[in-house]
């Protein structure tokens, strides 16, 4: 079936099936967060991007091979409720950005910096980090080589714009680092997956960058 990206609390995952890799994204908790487990189709190893709720949820959709990472995309509490839980039961090594680690209660393993690679069997993840939702938020950016590459926001950016920021200063420094190394550094056909809600691509959001410049948020 054709990838939508649209999901539901309660309902199955969608799954997006590249030449190397395997997305499946569901919908949790009373937020409507998004969590992403990441499959290398080589090695069968996986990874979990924001155990935000519902661990039996996630634990199922994980299934018996289990994990070896989780990544939480940023401190803020609806990403990481089920995290403990879902560490527990796998034994998952755990990533955060540097600076949002001290906000995740349950410790972090590895903490990550921009530029950083995170591995999922013999496929390669670039860590972005974008201060300005919260201090140490970090997007993971998947160059897919057969085709247009794929980046997991968190809530760093959705489809209309950027993620919610306390003040003018942060709100400016989200948008800089968008244009910089999201935006400047990767093409309009790149997949955005983020932490609420539908999917979009790069080329959807760009012409209105200046729009969100304008508007403040």
């Amino acid at each position: 079936m054709t990838y939508s990206g649209t999901v539901k609390v309660g309902g199955p995952a969608d799954v997006h099936e590249l030449t190397d890799l395997m997305i499946s994204k569901v919908a949790v908790g009373p937020m409507d967060n998004n969590a992403y487990l990441l499959r290398c189709r080589a090695t069968g190893e996986q990874l979990l991007i924001d155990a935000a709720d519902e661990a039996g949820t996630l634990l199922r959709l994980i299934g018996a091979d289990g994990i070896m990472s989780v990544v939480t995309t940023h401190r803020h509490g609806d990403h990481w409720q089920a995290l403990g839980e879902v560490v527990g039961a796998t034994g998952a090594r755990t990533y955060a950005g540097a600076y949002d680690a001290e906000g995740i209660p349950v410790p972090t393993d590895v903490r990550v910096e921009d530029g950083d690679a995170i591995r999922v069997g013999r496929v390669s993840l670039t860590a972005r980090h974008l201060a300005g939702h919260t201090p140490g938020s970090v997007a993971l950016v998947y160059d897919d080589p057969h085709g247009a590459p794929h980046v997991f926001t968190g809530d760093c950016l959705f489809p209309g714009g950027p993620g919610r920021t306390a003040s003018p200063t942060d709100f400016t420094s989200l948008m800089d680092d968008l244009e910089e190394k999201i935006f400047g550094t990767l093409p309009d056909e790149t997949w955005v997956y983020p932490g609420h809600g539908n999917d979009t691509t790069l080329g959807d959001e760009r012409p209105h960058l200046a729009e969100w410049r304008a508007r403040g948020w």
